[in-house]
Order: C-alpha cells, then structure tokens, then sequence
C-alpha cells in the first residue's frame, strides 16, 4: 500500500532508519506543490504543516481511506469535499502537544503573577526597584476543553500546588482536574471562580465566540483569560472592551480571528495584553519528536488493519 507523506518528514524517516510496516510504501509529497507519480494508488495522506497540498489528494484520491494529520485541531484541515467522503479515516496528534502547550501556558500564568514583563522592562531602564509580585500556589485555573491539551495544563498547574476545575463535554473524572462540570452552568462556574481561564477547547458551532461579553462580566476583576485554542472561540471585540473598561486584569493570546494579528490592532499596545504568534506549541524538537511517534503508531496499526488511535469524530468536530 502506498502513503504519501510530507517530503521533509520522508527524508527523516529515512536519515532515523525507521521501520516501515512490511508491503508499505511512503511515498515523498511537497506540501504546497502538484500531486507526485503514484498519487492515485495511495491509500493515505499524511498532512503536517500549513501546506494545502494535502487536500486534493485525499478529495480526488479514490483510494484514500486514512488522512492524518500532524496538528492538534482539524477545524481548519477538514474541507467540505473531506467531510463529505466516504469511508474516510480522520486521526489528529493532539497527545503530542500535551507537553508543549502545557508549560507554555504555565509560563504564562507564572510571567503574570510574577509580573515578568514589568521586571525586563525595569532591566531595560537600569532601574533596580522592587515588585511586590503574587504566587499560582492556591490559585484557581478553569480551563475549557479537557482533551490532552487541556489535561496537560491541569497535571502542570496541580505541580505549582493551583486548584483545578475544568469543563468537558461530558462529566467524566479527568486526571489532575479536581472538579469536573458539564453544560452552560458548568460553564458560568468554572468562570466565576477561576483566577486564570483557559481556552483549550476544539473550535465548533458549540464553542464559536463561547467566551463574549456576558462570559468576561461574571470572571473576577483579578482574573485573566488565556487562548491557546483558536481565535474564534473569543468574540475579540467583547474582549478588547473589557480589557479596556477593566473588567478582567487581562489576556494572554496566542490565537486570534485574523491572523497574522493585524499591525493597526489595539492589542499589541496594551500592557494587560500578551501576545503569542499561534507558537504555543513552540515547535520543539520534543515535539515532533512526538508527532513522528504517533503518526508512525498509527501507520502500524493501519497496515495491519487495526484500530487507528486519535480518530476525529466529525460530528463534534474533534
């Protein structure tokens, strides 16, 4: 069977000496060029990087039955034409990220209340003064979302001694989450008593703009809002307002609703406003280290027609 896969990831498993399941065949793709020689025997597509090359390979591909891909979403990879096929296999690398985003967010939360910013903006002056700053320990982070990105931010945040409190689709005990709430008014809690909200949710019809001006009214004043998700599940201008009105303490963004964030924004000239250029991830070594390790997983496990791991549910979303 033949799988086409980024050409740059082609030539990594080759250098690592990686073993390939017996009667599979890679074949190498550039991610923003044609279709290479084969294209139409494939039975899989490998996507890994912001390239569209993928997309008519598994839309004209008719015998394509597994499509992965090496992000943590798929809001933005899943095209009509891909929904729509038949008998089509979806896998994401969400555990992948785990690690990465999830000391990101930390180091946020830690920037914040150890008021980083304001020290290496004191360094820049020469100006040796001191700062009363505050602790994450007994601080209470929600978080909103609780796949592997969101467990990750919950094991971490449990390590500096915060309390935990998430919401999930369905109120399953989760790993490193003290309380676990479902629905709107599980919603409305884990905001009302979080000093740090955090957006770890998939982007769907239910959590398009599920944080908006009525959402920003019930966090604390102290509070701060953390987007590592997508830029649509904030309404951005509810959120500019309440920053600026003082309604929460401020936001930490790596996501936004138009991207690259446009240069004219008011955000990146506030001080209550930290900005990330949807890096989160950092894209370590480690990293895809671990995205290498589990597409390879599920290569095994497709040649030997077992079960996939990470399989998206369309009808959620994720």
């Amino acid at each position: 069977m033949k799988i086409l896969v980024p050409a740059k990831v082609h030539s990594e498993f080759i250098a690592e000496n990686v073993t390939i399941p017996a009667g599979v065949e890679l074949i190498p793709y550039s991610e923003t060029d044609g279709a290479p020689a084969g294209a139409e025997e494939a039975v899989a597509v490998c996507r890994w990087t912001a390239g569209k090359a993928y997309a008519p390979l598994v839309e004209n591909g008719e015998n394509v039955r597994w499509l992965h891909t090496a992000s943590a979403g798929t809001d933005h990879v899943i095209t009509p034409k891909i929904r729509e096929k038949q008998r089509l296999a979806i896998t994401d690398t969400g555990p992948a990220y785990e690690i990465a985003i999830g000391e990101f967010v930390l180091a946020w939360m830690l920037a914040v209340t150890r008021k980083l910013p304001l020290l290496w903006e004191r360094q820049r002056e020469k100006r040796w003064e001191w700062l009363t700053q505050d602790e994450l320990y007994g601080k209470t982070v929600g978080i909103i979302g609780l796949g592997p990105i969101g467990r990750g931010i919950a094991q971490r945040s449990k390590a500096f001694g915060m309390k935990t409190i998430g919401l999930r689709r369905r109120p399953i005990a989760v790993e490193g989450v003290d309380e676990v709430l479902t629905g709107p008014e599980g919603l409305q809690r884990v905001i009302a008593k979080s000093d740090f909200v955090v957006l770890a949710a998939a982007l769907t019809t239910e959590t398009r703009a599920i944080i908006g001006a009525d959402e920003l009214a019930q966090m604390k004043t102290s509070a701060w809002l953390i987007n590592i998700a997508r830029g649509e599940v904030v309404d951005q201008t509810a959120l500019l307002q309440a920053l600026q009105a003082g309604v929460i303490a401020g936001a930490c963004l790596d996501v936004f609703e138009k991207e690259p964030l446009p240069l004219d924004h008011p955000f990146w000239e506030m001080s209550n406003v930290l900005i990330a250029p949807h890096s989160s991830s950092g894209w370590s070594a480690g990293l895809h280290a671990r995205q290498k390790t589990i597409f390879l997983e599920n290569l095994k496990r497709f040649a030997n027609d077992e079960a996939l791991e990470n399989v998206v549910d369309l009808a959620r979303g994720y």
